[in-house]
């Protein structure tokens, strides 16, 4: 019996024969770029030369399947046609699987999720359909931190208008039933560009015209505020906040803001997506303006390493163990002050293993993930001591280099009875 060391991705087990696309079920073999033809049935997915912050593969957290990553030489080495035990939480394949067992996820538990000493945080989901707030609210969820508007689609290619919306958001909010739901509106950007949106132009890829930038295209102006007029009339029966993407200024927030309550029936929170580091450094000013704010942080660290997400090649620059960016993350913490616990944090890095207890430690109390994962966050927060997260917060952003991270993060997830941390091959 043989393992590979892959890096994790989605949690979760599998065993099955690891297959190419098209040669029957079982754990599928692709390369980055299939995503976009991927089709059942599997059970598990090995994904070559990912992009591992792009839309394509944070789409994948939302199937239920364990999902890791591999280099090139990785998957050269790779058993195809052989059957296989998989662990996307921890990254292995073993090879052969007979003797593997396969163990249960985590059970939903009622009980809020509290960290090992009983401070209480918030794991909200971000869904992308009504299925999806389903999900998230059979696993637990306290919330609906954010829903992807722009993954709402008519059929035929039909530009959505109100009837569309307002039924959308109500299936979204029934299947959530209890818990409130954000909407985050229209999120266009150059690889997200809806099959109804034929006269905007969206030039200058992963920094260009995108999000509330694009508010001012008449196509796009007036999809959104059908959106608005939307959520009015679903919020008189549902609760219901609004959030604004990709900011760069507390006047661009405010005149957004201007414009979405102007098309509102009745008041409703309307908050600010936190994506460029232009806005984060104002966190202070903004969020006396703001209702609540979030912190879009696969967008923020994209600015932040200036590598356009969705490219595999510059997956490299997007380091989540990277000193910089947990400094970066720090002086955010510090600019929001005692609010900072108000701040919610959405994206894939509160996701990825070993990263939850630094960011707690950071003093964030609220994460929007996908409902696949809740579960796994909920047992990993129970295990980490608050004392102990903010030291290692502190050595985290003290750390020379992404290395010494990955090892600071080793050390303490062995000591805090977590996930074995995988570093990448």
């Amino acid at each position: 019996m043989s393992a590979m060391q892959l890096t994790p991705y989605a949690p979760g087990q599998a065993r099955g024969t690891l297959r190419r696309p098209g040669s029957g079920p079982g754990i599928l073999v692709l390369e980055h770029g299939e995503l976009d033809r991927l089709s059942g049935p599997f059970s598990g997915l090995v994904v070559v030369s990912a992009a591992p912050f792009s839309h394509a593969m944070i789409r994948l957290l939302d199937l239920g399947v364990p999902v890791v990553m591999a280099n090139r030489a990785q998957a050269d080495r790779l058993p195809l046609g052989e059957q296989v035990w998989l662990d996307g939480e921890r990254g292995l394949l073993v090879h052969p699987a007979a003797d593997m067992a396969l163990a249960s996820p985590p059970a939903w538990t009622a009980v809020p999720a509290r960290t090992g000493d009983g401070e209480r945080i918030e794991l909200r989901c971000t869904v992308g359909d009504a299925s999806a707030a389903g999900r998230a609210r059979a696993a637990g969820a306290s919330a609906i931190g954010l829903v992807r508007t722009e993954y709402l689609l008519p059929p035929d290619h039909v530009v959505p208008d109100e009837a569309f919306y307002q039924q959308a958001f109500t299936d979204i909010c029934r299947a959530a039933n209890p818990l409130p739901v954000t909407l985050r509106l229209l999120d266009i950007a150059a690889d997200k560009r809806p099959s109804w949106l034929r006269g905007a132009a969206l030039p200058g890829g992963a920094l260009g015209i995108q999000g509330a930038r694009l508010f001012n295209e008449i196509e796009v102006q007036g999809t959104v505020q059908v959106q608005v007029r939307a959520a009015g009339r679903v919020a008189r029966h549902h609760e219901l906040r609004l959030l604004i993407p990709y900011l760069t200024s507390v006047e661009e927030f405010l005149h957004w803001r201007e414009a979405v309550l102007a098309d509102l029936p009745d008041r409703l929170p309307v908050g600010a997506m936190v994506e460029t580091p232009a806005l984060a450094i104002m966190l202070d000013r903004l969020m006396d303006e703001a209702d609540f704010v979030a912190l879009g942080l696969n967008d923020l660290m994209q600015c932040l390493f200036a590598a356009d997400r969705d490219q595999p090649a510059l997956g490299p620059w997007l380091d989540p163990h990277a000193p910089a960016l947990y400094r970066f993350l720090n002086g955010v913490a510090e600019a929001a002050g005692a609010r900072v616990g108000e701040i919610q944090l959405c994206g894939l890095l509160p996701q990825l293993p070993g990263i939850l207890p630094v960011l707690l430690g950071l003093g964030f109390r609220i994460f929007s993930v996908t409902a696949h994962v809740l579960p796994y966050l909920h047992r990993r927060a129970a295990r980490v001591p608050m004392a102990e997260a903010r030291a290692l917060a502190q050595q985290v952003c003290c750390a020379a280099d992404s290395d010494a991270v990955r090892a600071m993060l080793t050390s303490f997830m062995e000591q805090s009875r977590l996930d074995p941390f995988i570093a990448e091959d």
